[in-house]
């Protein structure tokens, strides 16, 4: 796992851990998390399971509700299949741009 950190966002490229394995490191880590936007790469990673998805949406339930985003980077996930919870975009650029959307619809209150 790498962890990139740049103000308030932090960027956990996948690297050889399982998607499980990578879930467990970042729920133990949050608390070091917890204060920044999330974006977690998972790009190493061609083709991504729906159950391995699945096992985000609690920390990224978790996350949101503190008024942070969390947002899943993966080319090769069917968007269409996931749970609208989970926010999944194919490239970082997406992921940046979601998340600068997200903080200007907070700062209005939206």
């Amino acid at each position: 796992m790498i962890i990139d950190q740049n103000e308030n966002l932090i960027v956990v490229t996948q690297e050889n851990a399982s998607v499980i394995e990578l879930v467990k490191k970042i729920e133990t880590l949050y608390p070091k998390f917890k204060n920044n936007n999330i974006i977690v790469n998972l790009n190493t990673i061609k083709v991504v399971a729906l159950e391995d998805v699945i096992e985000f949406l609690r920390v990224s339930n978790q996350h949101r509700a503190t008024k942070h985003s969390f947002v899943i980077v993966n080319e090769g996930i069917d968007t269409d299949k996931t749970p609208d919870e989970i926010i999944i975009v194919p490239t970082l650029q997406e992921a940046y741009d979601i998340i600068e959307m997200e903080v200007m619809e907070r700062d209005l209150g939206l």
